[in-house]
């Protein structure tokens, strides 16, 4: 059984923590935002200003006033129980709005540990596809995923010697988006200095890539994530990587509500129990242009143990330390880099670690880890693709939808009202107050066919299907096994025991038909009952990294 702490850090119990953890500090410049209607403005602080706008729907349609507007009448004591107003200015109708642009930050890509030594892999940041590989030296590079010659994307080509080639026609590239080579062109012929791709800066930290998306701007090492307790002593962590079919701010909704665990994952582990569901008491110490930060504990604790920030632009860490039975101080995080991979669809790097893990986590192999991690996002994965439908077809901010508990939400309306004073330089979002729709459709992707879909499974890049597994995000196979080195080795050493077992049973029971000895008969029969238990067991562990859970009132 997976730790408790290693599996839920939201729910282990300890005693204090001292003070927050030390977090790069960040200021923003304030600049003029164009609206399409008037707005009363004016100047709150460096780098935000306040307006009267309350939704910024271009439509004409009216909105049935919000439950929160509601709940705030003088014969009403539903504003006990629900989150309310967070400032006298949200009161008055007016809000924030900061400097943003989205391109302008770093993006978690993937585990450094899961790049691919010797493929290229396809990415997405919202709706921009981009392309990651190691050259002949070893080092990331990130191209836009499309070739200039006829936008062929070079994420379904290959590398030769350290080039990054287009399989359409055979262009290569190198690392610095320049190409090297067009076989169309004659011998005597230059090419063309248009004929290069697009890069993008990517930077390797503490076993995570990262992409700065803007091409307007150098990167800017201050913003790049560090995460102190990851670079203390004797700290381990198990890390993997999910794509999930669902928006990443419904994600990082998910994963900032630590009441629905004991409900949503009932028995998952020791620590989650629909009988401990409680109300909750949280305390928000920060809010800045950049998310928030503050302490939450049970409703009942004297103290708040846990340690939540949220820090643009999708990053979740709840942090927790303790002084053990030696009087030495111990540190837990939980690590959430939520990636947004375009409509409906996210990327997330999970990463859960300690200072003083319980002896078992050694003994126990990652993948089990992995497989147990795939069916907590299982668990929640139905409610949440719905959730995500009804925003999509309600079209209006969540305070109009939402009915938020102080004793459970805090954290979710927090971050709403992050996206109102931010997601106006963000493709699309959905805030507290404001909503900004996608502009562009959302895009089909097809993975390889044919003969070439059973090689391609080996490759995370290339998104094969293999011959059993559909492209499909529902599935545990594409969501996690195919980005994992680690669950892939395994399920291919599954998958050959099974097939060598198989074998050796099959012959087993050939030699018991033939052999007349009736001792040689009951051991070889033996053997080959042996040989059909390991042949289950393999089956078993496969189906364990290949099959969604599904709980057992929904079972038909």
């Amino acid at each position: 059984m997976a730790s408790p702490i290693l599996k839920f850090p939201f729910l282990s119990h300890t005693t204090s923590l001292s003070k927050p953890l030390a977090f790069y500090p960040l200021s923003l410049t304030p600049k003029p935002r164009k609206t399409s209607r008037p707005i009363h403005v004016k100047q709150q602080q460096q780098g935000s200003i306040k307006c009267h706008a309350v939704t910024d729907l271009t439509s004409g349609n009216t909105v049935p006033s919000s439950i929160e507007d509601q709940s705030i009448g003088e014969d009403n004591d539903d504003h006990l129980v629900l989150v309310g107003p967070s400032s006298e200015e949200e009161r008055r109708g007016e809000r924030e709005v900061a400097d943003y642009d989205w391109t302008e930050e770093w993006y978690p890509l993937y585990l450094t540990k899961d790049v691919p030594d010797d493929a290229p892999l396809g990415l997405t940041v919202f709706d921009k596809q981009v392309v990651l590989y190691k050259d002949g030296q070893g080092d990331l590079r990130c191209f836009e995923d499309r070739c200039p010659h006829r936008l062929a994307k070079l994420s379904e080509g290959q590398l030769i010697d350290g080039r990054l080639e287009c399989l359409y026609h055979g262009w290569q590239f190198e690392g610095e988006g320049n190409c090297v080579k067009i076989p169309q062109l004659p011998a005597n012929a230059k090419i063309p200095q248009s004929a290069c791709v697009k890069t993008y800066e990517v930077r390797e930290s503490q076993g995570v890539v990262w992409v700065w998306m803007s091409s307007r701007s150098q990167p800017n090492i201050n913003k790049l994530p560090w995460f102190e307790n990851f670079a203390r002593p004797g700290f381990k962590d198990s890390s993997a990587v999910h794509e999930l079919p669902y928006d990443h701010s419904i994600l990082l909704e998910n994963l900032m509500d630590p009441a629905h665990i004991p409900i949503s994952h009932d028995r998952t582990d020791l620590s989650a129990k629909r009988e401990n569901a409680q109300p909750l008491r949280f305390e928000v110490t920060e809010r800045t242009d950049r998310g928030f930060a503050g302490w939450w504990g049970g409703g009942d604790a004297q103290t708040l143990p846990n340690f939540l920030r949220f820090e643009a632009p999708c990053v979740l860490s709840n942090n927790r330390e303790f002084i053990d039975e030696k009087g030495v101080k111990q540190y837990f995080s939980g690590l959430f880099l939520c990636r947004p991979t375009g409509q409906g669809k996210s990327m997330l790097i999970v990463r859960f670690g300690g200072t003083a893990m319980p002896q078992i986590a050694n003994w126990i192999p990652e993948w089990f880890f992995h497989q147990r991690g795939c069916t907590v996002f299982e668990q929640d994965m139905g409610f949440l693709s719905s959730q995500n439908e009804v925003l999509m077809k309600e079209k209006v901010p969540t305070k109009k939808l939402y009915l938020n508990l102080r004793s459970s939400d805090t954290w979710v309306a927090e971050y709403r009202k992050w996206m109102d004073k931010t997601g106006h330089g963000m493709p699309y979002h959905f805030g507290h107050n404001t909503i900004s729709l996608p502009g562009l459709p959302a895009v089909v992707e097809h993975a390889p066919a044919g003969l070439v879909a059973g090689v391609s499974a080996s490759f995370p890049a290339k998104g094969g299907t293999g011959t059993m597994h559909a492209p499909n995000l529902a599935n545990r196979y594409f969501r996690h096994v195919i980005h994992c080195k680690g669950c892939s080795g395994a399920l291919k050493a599954f998958n050959t025991w099974k097939k060598a077992l198989s074998a050796i049973s099959l012959a087993l029971t050939a030699l018991a038909i033939l052999v007349s000895g009736r001792q040689w008969k009951a051991a070889l029969l033996v053997s080959t009952s042996l040989c059909l238990a390991g042949v289950y067991a393999c089956s078993t562990l496969i189906q364990m990294s290949t099959t969604n859970f599904i709980r057992t009132h929904r079972r038909f």
